[in-house]
């Protein structure tokens, strides 16, 4: 089998929407310090694009959660492989995500994170595919809403690999 990758998003869409995104963030969160929670590792790209242009003061953190090894279906299963090192009761909290698509992992996640008493508790994703929703997932800033595709790139994989590409591209598996 052969991976083709066929472009979805250019660079500059992606980086237009971070920083539109990131506008926002900055409004609503005036006035106070807002503490990013990078899901790892397919949303450091995002996450770290988002945190360079919000003009509030922010503090970060990072979780490993995943259902997905190395297919691109959903396992289900929420595995936490690296926990928070800070506490975040009391904080403006902002989950970074690359993607949501099951709704699955963040959903667990953020019921998770809900016991740890943040003082608010909200969700950004760079990409929203609605469609593939099996448990519902209140998203609070989406950058697209893209169909039922795979999807690589600004940080997704597939099996490790094409998460350095600029763009987000859908893969295509052919036979050779």
């Amino acid at each position: 089998m052969k991976e083709l990758i066929h472009e979805m998003l250019s660079e500059k869409q992606v980086e237009e929407k971070i920083e539109e995104l990131a506008q926002q963030l900055s409004r609503d969160y005036e006035g106070k310090t807002l503490h990013l929670i990078c899901i790892l590792k397919g949303s450091v790209f995002f996450f770290t694009e988002l945190a360079k242009r919000v003009t509030v003061p922010v503090t970060i953190d990072f979780m490993a959660v995943s259902s997905y090894g190395d297919g691109t279906e959903s396992s289900g299963t929420l595995n936490v492989r690296k926990d928070l090192d800070e506490d975040i009761a009391g904080l403006e909290c902002l989950i970074v995500e690359d993607i949501i698509d099951s709704g699955n992992t963040l959903s667990r996640t953020k019921k998770m994170l809900a016991e740890r008493n943040p003082a608010s508790l909200k969700i950004c994703t760079l990409l929203d595919k609605p469609e593939r929703r099996e448990t519902q997932v209140d998203v609070d800033y989406t950058g697209f809403v893209i169909p039922d595709k795979f999807v690589v790139g600004y940080g997704l994989d597939y099996a490790q690999k094409y998460r350095n590409l600029p763009y987000i591209g859908v893969l295509e598996f052919v036979e050779e």
